[in-house]
């Protein structure tokens, strides 16, 4: 497989599991200085990895959201539960569940931030 096709297969998975709008917010706000990071993170995370056969788009998600509560990078977390919420058919209590589970390995307080941040994306869609 090229470049190309990588790029193709990534952005279409991409847009599958964040959702088509928020990739194309993305996408117009690409700037000389990050052109060049969209473009890899495209074909490397979600053409190259994103789209492995071993675990099913449900696992990776769930993955995901751990791995963000872990490390504390709350953008991506609310990126991650919303589009699990909007666009892979997770409810409220799989996020619950995966905050719950994070609590133990991960800590108290982060899992207390992670409710906050998840609260903050629940309301957020259901104004909408």
């Amino acid at each position: 497989m090229d470049e190309k096709e990588r790029y193709d297969l990534g952005m279409a998975k991409r847009r599958k599991v964040l959702g088509a709008p928020w990739v194309d917010r993305a996408n117009a706000s690409k700037t000389p200085l990050n052109e060049e990071f969209q473009n890899f993170i495209t074909r490397a995370a979600w053409g190259e990895v994103w789209t492995r056969p071993h675990y099913d788009e449900r696992t990776r998600r769930i993955l995901v959201i751990g791995t963000m509560l872990a490390l504390g990078h709350w953008d991506e977390f609310v990126m991650h539960v919303r589009a699990a919420l909007t666009e892979g058919g997770f409810s409220h209590d799989d996020i619950k569940e995966i905050i719950l589970q994070q609590a133990i390995y991960c800590g108290v307080p982060a899992a207390n931030h992670a409710f906050k941040e998840a609260a903050g994306v629940i309301a957020s869609l259901e104004k909408k």
